[in-house]
């Protein structure tokens, strides 16, 4: 039944298949997975690869089909070991959304890698899963169906998910402010000549390239009103 099943979902919930008869397996789906988030953490998503793992181990990357069947299925095992579990949310629908956001920006923050992974349909891995359980469980209270809480869910996923990418990709230059402020000079006469009153007081006071972090909260904050009209329609 398991080779019916999309990659990494059977042995993610631990379900391994029959061992044919033989030597003892030398290793282990675990320590696979364990060597792979080593990899991620430390030379990002692109070093996670059956190769580079089979090497580490000491073992032939035939050998590693023993334990997954492809690359596919060691990245979906790799990336909800990774992730992890959620916390444990805070009463009330608004606070838990607030904490269940902050919580996947960190989680992000702390391995970028897990936002090169890609994007291959729902969540059906055992952490992963376990996310969508807790915060359907908070958004219960709102009296939404099912239908427009796992809508709401997925909003807020979405906002997390990219607010962490752009932030990413924002670090990844540690001269950001010094263009940011020449960038500033060159554009502000243009932008007065040019009739952009609106980016010129922009520029002017310094807030069009500033204030990243401060989006994350007025972001969130727009989220979260707008799920409380959708509420309060009801």
């Amino acid at each position: 039944m398991s080779d019916e099943l999309p990659p990494g979902l059977a042995l993610s919930w631990g379900v391994h298949p029959v061992q044919r008869r033989g030597p003892k397996p030398a290793l282990s789906v675990e320590q696979i997975v364990d060597t792979g988030i080593e990899f991620g953490d430390s030379q990002g998503f692109e070093a996670i690869s059956l190769q580079k793992i089979a090497a580490h181990l000491g073992v032939s990357t035939n050998a590693m089909y023993r334990y997954v069947r492809s690359k596919d299925e060691l990245i979906v095992l790799v990336q909800d070991k990774a992730f992890g579990l959620p916390p444990e949310l805070p009463e009330g629908w608004r606070e838990a959304a607030t904490a269940w956001v902050h919580a996947q920006v960190e989680r992000f923050t702390e391995r970028p890698w897990l936002l090169d992974v890609p994007i291959r349909g729902a969540p059906v891995t055992p952490n992963s899963l376990r996310w969508v359980e807790v915060m359907l469980q908070a958004l219960e209270s709102t009296g939404l169906s099912m239908h427009d809480n796992l809508g709401c869910l997925l909003l807020l996923n979405g906002f997390a998910h990219n607010y962490a990418s752009l932030v990413r990709q924002l670090g990844a230059s540690d001269d950001m402010a010094v263009q940011a402020e020449a960038v500033g000079r060159f554009l502000v006469p243009r932008l007065i000549d040019g009739d952009y009153p609106m980016l010129t007081a922009l520029y002017t006071n310094q807030e069009y390239e500033d204030g990243i972090d401060d989006d994350l909260e007025f972001g969130l904050a727009r989220i979260l009103d707008g799920i409380q009209v959708l509420i309060d329609s009801h």
